[in-house]
C-alpha cells in the first residue's frame, strides 16, 4: 500500500502509561534513534517516584514526551502533536495538554469498566463523542501484540509487556525512524533470555507492519535532519554529562577521583555512570547515608584526590556539616545536588530550583562556598568541569546545582575536542627548608596550600576548630577569627576576577526588558525570547551559570535595562538575592509545579512587561 508522505519541520511525542508499561524504554529508543538520524532533540522524562505506583490510577502514570526538528530547538514543548495513551488513566492526566486537531493514539484494550471507573470515566471517551476534536486512533494495541506473538515460547504476561514495543514499532513507521539501533539494543539487553528478545523483535517489528498495512493511517511524517556544525554527536542526558564532567576533570588535572555518594533520586545515575570508568582513575563508593558519603569524598580529597559527592536537597541538608568542614580545612571538594521538588522529600522524581538558597547559606558561621549552574542537559560536561577547576585552584567546596529536568532530560552533544578541554593544576605543596605554612596563602588566588598527608616536611594540624592565619594552629584568637573569616569570603568573592562576564543577548541594542535566568529554565526562556522577538518586539536575554560570586559586570548589566525579570521554578531565590546584594529591583515570575516551564507562558509575561513600558 503505497502512503503519503508528509514533510514537518518539528513534532512533539507523548508516550503515556502506567509506570510499568515501559514508557520511559519506549521514549528513550525512539529518542535515541532520532538521535541517530540527526534530528535536534529535547526530551522530558515523568515519572511516579513509586518503582511500581497503583496500576491505572492517574498517580501511577509515567510519560516521556520527545520533541525533535530539523532545526535548532531548545525545550521538550509545550504541548504535544502526539499523545500514546496506554490505558484511561494515561488519557485523562495528559488529555489537558492536547491541543484540537492533535492524534491521539488510545490503546482499547484497557479502556475497561473497572479502568475506566478508576480514573472517574463514568463512560467510555472513545466512543461517547468526547473525544472528537482530536484525530482518534483507536486500537487495541494489547491484543494486537499477543496475536503477533502467538508462535513464541513466552506466557501471555510477558506478550502483553511487549505491547510498547508493537507502539514503539508503530511510531517509528509513523514517523521514518531507523530501526536498526532499537534491534540491536533488545538484542543485547535480552541476550540470556533469547526468547523475550525475539517476541520483543518480533513486536516492534509488527508494529511497524501494521502502520504500512493498515488503512487507520494513510499519512507518513519525515521530519528531517537538522543541521550540525560538522563533528561527532551523540545523545546525552544531564547526569551523563555531569559524570563524563567528572571524568575529564580528573584527567585534566591529573587526579584520581574518588565518589562518595548514597543513591538519591534524581542523581543515582551519576554514581551508576562513574562506577563505570575505573579506567580512568575514578573510584566509586556507595555510603550506608549521606555524611558517610560526604565524608570519604572529603577524606579523599584531603588524600590528594578529587573528591566528589552527588546528591539532592534532602542528602545536602544531611552533608551540611561536612561541607563547612571543607570550608574550614579549605579543601577542594566538588559537591552536585541534583535538585528535586521539596520541602522534605516532597516529589523526589519532579523538578525544581529551589536549593539555592540552601546552597548559598545551608551552613552554620560564615562559610561561603562558589555556586554554579549548568543550563542544559549537554552543559552539565562543562559545567562540571568549570566547578572542578575552581574547587582545585581555590581550595574550596563549589556547589553545582543541577535539577531532574536537566538531569533525565537529553539532548545531542558535540563531543568536545580534548585538546581544548581547561587545564587544571592541582600545585601540592612541596616541602621547604623554611617550615611549613599551611595557611600561608597565594597572593592572587587566596588559597592555601595542598598538602598531600604522610610527605615529610608537610605535617600539619587539620580539623573543624579555628586555625590560626598562616601557622594553621588552633586559634581561639577573636582577632585572628575574624581575619579567617574575611579571608575565607574574600577567596569565594576574588572567583568573580577569574570568570567571564555576564553575556547579554541583546542583538538590537534597543531593548529596555531583560530577561535573566539560572540553571534549567534556559530552554524555555530562550524560546519565549525567540516567540516575542519574532514577532517585532525587543527584549534581551541573559543567564546566570556562576550564581556565587556573581559575574563582576552583573550591576552594571542589570542597571542597563528599566526592567528586569527573572523567572524561577521557586518563589523567588535567585531574585530575593539581587535585589539583596545589588539593590537592583526585579519582576519576579515562579511556578513550583514540579515541571519546566512552558516557552508559551513565559511569552506571556514577557510581553506583558514590555506592554507595561
Amino acid at each position: 500500500m503505497t502512503k503519503q508522505v508528509q514533510q514537518l519541520d518539528r513534532v512533539i511525542i507523548r508516550f503515556a502509561g502506567d509506570s510499568g508499561d515501559g514508557m520511559q524504554l519506549t521514549g528513550d529508543r525512539f529518542t535515541q534513534e532520532t538521535a541517530a538520524f540527526g534530528n535536534d532533540l529535547s526530551t522530558l522524562p515523568n515519572f511516579p517516584a513509586e518503582i511500581r505506583a497503583p496500576a491505572g490510577t492517574l498517580p501511577g502514570v509515567s510519560s516521556f514526551q520527545l520533541h525533535f526538528a530539523d532545526h535548532d530547538i531548545l525545550t521538550p514543548g509545550d504541548a504535544p502533536d502526539v499523545l500514546v495513551a496506554m490505558n484511561p488513566a494515561a488519557l485523562k492526566a495528559n488529555l489537558g495538554d492536547l491541543p484540537r486537531g492533535a492524534d491521539l493514539i488510545v490503546n482499547t484494550d484497557e479502556f475497561s469498566k473497572r479502568n475506566l471507573a478508576k480514573v472517574g470515566y463514568a463512560a467510555d471517551p472513545v466512543t461517547d463523542g468526547s473525544l472528537d476534536e482530536y484525530r482518534v486512533h483507536a486500537l487495541p494495541l494489547t491484543s494486537m501484540t499477543v496475536t503477533a506473538l502467538e508462535g513464541y515460547d513466552i506466557s501471555k504476561k510477558d506478550a502483553e509487556r511487549a505491547k510498547n514495543m508493537f507502539a514503539l514499532g508503530l511510531l517509528s513507521w509513523l514517523y521514518h525512524r531507523p530501526t536498526e539501533g532499537t534491534v540491536g539494543f533488545l538484542e543485547k539487553k535480552f541476550a540470556k533470555k533469547p526468547e523475550i528478545m525475539k517476541a520483543n523483535i518480533a513486536a516492534f517489528q509488527a508494529g511497524w507492519s501494521y502502520g504500512e498495512t493498515t488503512e487507520a493511517f494513510s499519512v507518513q511524517y519525515e521530519v528531517k535532519p537538522a543541521e550540525h556544525d560538522a563533528g561527532l554527536y551523540r545523545n546525552i542526558t544531564g547526569n551523563a554529562a555531569l559524570s563524563l564532567g567528572i571524568v575529564a576533570a580528573g584527567v585534566q588535572s591529573g587526579l584520581p577521583v574518588y565518589l562518595g555518594s548514597y543513591p538519591i533520586t534524581p542523581a543515582s545515575d551519576i554514581l551508576h555512570e562513574l562506577s563505570k570508568h575505573k579506567r580512568f582513575g575514578v573510584r566509586t563508593f556507595q555510603a550506608e547515608d549521606e555524611i558517610a558519603a560526604v565524608g570519604a569524598a572529603l577524606g579523599a580529597s584531603f588524600g590528594g584526590s578529587l573528591g566528589v559527592t552527588t546528591t539532592s536537597g534532602p542528602g545536602i541538608a544531611l552533608k551540611s556539616e561536612t561541607i563547612g568542614l571543607a570550608v574550614a580545612t579549605e579543601l577542594p571538594l566538588l559537591v552536585i545536588d541534583v535538585q528535586r521538588a521539596g520541602p522534605s522529600t516532597g516529589m523526589p522524581t519532579k523538578t525544581e530550583q529551589a536549593d539555592l538558597m540552601q546552597a548559598m547559606y545551608g551552613r552554620n558561621g560564615e562559610a561561603p562556598v562558589p555556586v554554579i549552574a549548568p543550563q542544559s542537559p549537554a552543559d552539565c560536561f562543562d559545567a562540571a568541569l568549570e566547578a572542578a577547576r575552581i574547587a582545585v585552584t581555590y581550595r574550596t567546596p563549589v556547589i553545582l546545582l543541577s535539577d531532574g529536568y536537566l538531569a533525565n532530560g537529553s539532548e545531542p552533544w558535540k563531543l568536545p575536542d580534548v585538546a581544548s578541554l581547561p587545564t587544571i593544576e592541582p600545585n601540592f605543596a612541596a616541602p621547604s627548608e623554611d617550615g611549613f605554612e599551611p595557611f600561608r596563602r597565594d597572593p592572587q588566588t587566596l588559597a592555601r596550600p595542598w598538602a598531600i598527608p604522610g610527605t615529610a616536611g608537610l605535617e600539619h594540624r587539620i580539623g573543624g576548630l579555628e586555625k590560626a592565619d598562616v601557622t594553621g594552629n588552633i586559634s581561639y584568637d577573636p582577632a585572628n577569627h575574624d581575619t579567617m573569616v574575611r579571608l575565607r569570603q574574600a577567596k569565594v568573592d576574588g572567583i568573580a576576577n577569574d570568570i567571564a562576564p555576564l553575556a547579554v543577548d541583546d542583538p538590537s541594542g534597543a531593548a529596555r526588558v531583560l530577561v535573566m535566568g539560572w540553571g534549567g529554565t534556559y530552554g524555555a526562556i530562550s524560546a519565549a525570547v525567540r516567540r516575542v522577538r519574532a514577532e517585532g518586539r525587543d527584549v534581551a536575554q541573559a543567564h546566570l551559570r556562576h550564581l556565587n560570586p556573581f559575574p563582576a559586570n552583573l550591576p552594571e548589566v542589570l542597571r542597563s535595562y528599566d526592567k528586569v525579570v527573572v523567572p524561577e521554578i521557586n518563589l523567588g531565590q535567585l531574585a530575593m538575592l539581587l535585589r539583596g546584594r545589588l539593590l537592583v529591583d526585579v519582576i519576579g515570575y515562579n511556578q513550583v509545579r514540579g515541571l519546566p516551564f512552558k516557552a508559551e507562558e513565559l511569552q506571556d509575561v514577557i510581553q506583558e512587561v514590555i506592554d507595561s513600558e
